[in-house]
Formats: C-alpha cells, structure tokens, sequence
C-alpha cells in the first residue's frame, strides 16, 4: 500500500490517494477526508470474510454491489478478479466519489456505477442521511431509520429514486450475477424481498448480506434464503459478527448454493 501527499484537515492528516497492490495488480483510491483515508486502509483488513468471498470469484463473473459507498470492494473485485460489476451507491458524495475511483483506475469498462437505492419497490423518495460526508454510512431510503430499524432523526435528506433487483435483471439492465453483495445497513431485508426471483435462479452462485441477529426482519431473510436453495455456514457467520460495540449482532453471512 502506497500513499503519498499529506493534506491537513480538521487537525487531522490524511493522503491524497492510497493505493493497494495485489498479486501484481493495483488499485487506487482518492482520499478527501479521515472517513475514505480510513475506508482505503483498512480495504483488506476490516472485513477479511469478505475479501476471501471475493477472491473467489472466476473472471468475467458479474458482481451485483448493493450499497457500494466509494467503491472498495466494487475496484478490488475488478482490477483483482477482473469481474464485471454492477455498484449501486445513491448518496451524492459516495456516488461522485465511487466514480472518481472508476475513473481514476480506468475501470469504467469494468465497473458500472448507478446512484440509484434497491428496495422492494420502485419509487421516488428520499435518502435519509446520517450526516453529510463523503465515505459516510448508515443512510436509509424512505425511512429515517438506525441500522436497528429504530426511528432517528437525520440531518439532510436527500431525493432519491429507488427500484428492486428483479426489475433491473427482468429490464436487461444487468445481467443475471453469479454473486451479489448486499450491505445498507438496516434494509437488506427489503432489497433481499425485491431480489426474490433473481435469487431463485441457479445461475446466482453465492450472495453476500450484511445482517444484524436482533432483527425478526434479518432472521427471515435467512430462512427465505434457505428456502431458495442456499446454505450457509453457521460457524462463519458467527466469526463474522460483531460482538461489542455500536454494531453488535451485525456481520456478514455468505449464502452459497
């Protein structure tokens, strides 16, 4: 990993750009403040499950990223596995900043970014923010809601459009994927329920989701993925998840079929 110019901001350093080298390739990432500094960083470290999901993906394979942020894994799955993928990020800062990604790593033939939500429905509404910060998280579309699906307050909305996985798929906007990664932080239950027929078909090899265990909502995502045919390791989603802190009972369970 390479970084080069400091740019104070906020008392706080920061580069203008981390890279990271992988088996002789690399991809970089523009860094504007603390929060992308930190995103870059910890690319191959803060979520090692879903950096080995990723490696094992087979060239040419589609990739459907739901809730892509700046683009982390969309690049690295590109560049690395070169797999085609389809990013959907629809805050305006991650979305301007995912793309600067693509641009800057000529990967816009590989990586196709919308600044769109998927849910269960198609619709205009709005993006509830957390705060308003590039490579921030924790937004919700339609309602404003924690990722415990409690009502919050939000400092900015923002107008958003939003349409399900089985419209895009059933519109020839994307393929079929082999692999999908599902991560809004809270909702995942309903882009889960709008992906319902493109996850019955067996061309879709292994989906990804982000879940929190207090959730009725994200207990039935499980059994609904179960009964489409897919399994999943207990032991791995258990070494997954998030034991203390903010975020406990959240982590990420990979459904193979």
């Amino acid at each position: 990993m390479q970084a080069d110019r400091q740019t104070p901001g906020d008392g706080a350093n920061w580069p203008d750009r981390v890279k990271i080298v992988r088996g002789g390739r690399e991809v970089e990432f523009a860094v504007i403040n603390a929060t992308t500094a930190w995103r870059a960083r910890t690319a191959m470290t803060k979520e090692p499950g879903t950096i080995s999901w990723i490696e094992q993906f087979k060239p040419n394979d589609v990739l459907i990223d739901i809730g892509a942020n700046v683009g982390i894994y969309s690049l690295c799955a590109a560049r690395f596995n070169e797999v085609r993928v389809f990013a959907f990020e629809p805050e305006s800062q991650n979305f301007a900043l995912l793309n600067e990604n693509i641009f800057r790593n000529s990967l816009d033939e590989s990586v196709t970014a919308y600044c769109v939500a998927l849910s269960d429905q198609t619709k205009f509404d709005f993006l509830y923010l957390t705060q308003f910060d590039a490579g921030s998280s924790c937004h919700t579309f339609g309602e404003s809601l924690s990722p415990s699906l409690k009502p919050r307050p939000s400092p900015f909305r923002q107008g958003c459009f939003s349409t399900t996985l089985d419209a895009l798929v059933a519109e020839g906007v994307v393929p079929v994927p082999q692999y999908v990664k599902i991560d809004v932080d809270g909702i995942e239950h309903k882009v889960v329920s709008g992906a319902d027929a493109t996850f019955r078909d067996p061309r879709v090899k292994s989906v990804l989701i982000e879940l929190n265990s207090a959730l009725d909502e994200h207990w039935e995502v499980v059994d609904g993925m179960l009964a489409r045919g897919f399994t999943y390791d207990a032991a791995e989603a258990d070494r997954a998840r998030r034991h203390e802190g903010p975020f406990a009972g959240t982590g990420n369970y990979v459904f193979r079929r």
